[in-house]
């Protein structure tokens, strides 16, 4: 009843467009919570897969050190610090 009171006192016009402007605001509301959580899905996938790379690189550089030290090469100092994300600071 009182949405016929409220297009009696404001006219059908006016009505309409509140009416048009609350569901436009529901599908607005509807379309950014799937966006938000299909995002949210893809930063977590984002994550775990960095953290594989993570753990790849780390396992290659182990694999790297045991065949220089097997073979009696000197380890690449460089990439055994870039694994690590650090500059080398040492003036071997």
């Amino acid at each position: 009843m009182e949405a016929f009171k409220l297009i009696a006192d404001l006219g059908f016009s006016i009505a309409a467009v509140f009416g048009g402007g609350f569901f436009i605001i529901l599908l607005l509301k509807y379309i950014l919570d799937s966006v938000v959580s299909r995002t949210k899905n893809l930063n977590g996938m984002i994550s775990t897969l960095n953290n594989r790379v993570k753990t790849i690189n780390n396992e290659i550089v182990k694999l790297d050190t045991l065949i220089c030290h097997a073979l009696g090469v000197k380890p690449d100092t460089r990439r055994l610090s870039a694994a690590d994300g650090k500059e080398d600071t040492r003036k071997d």
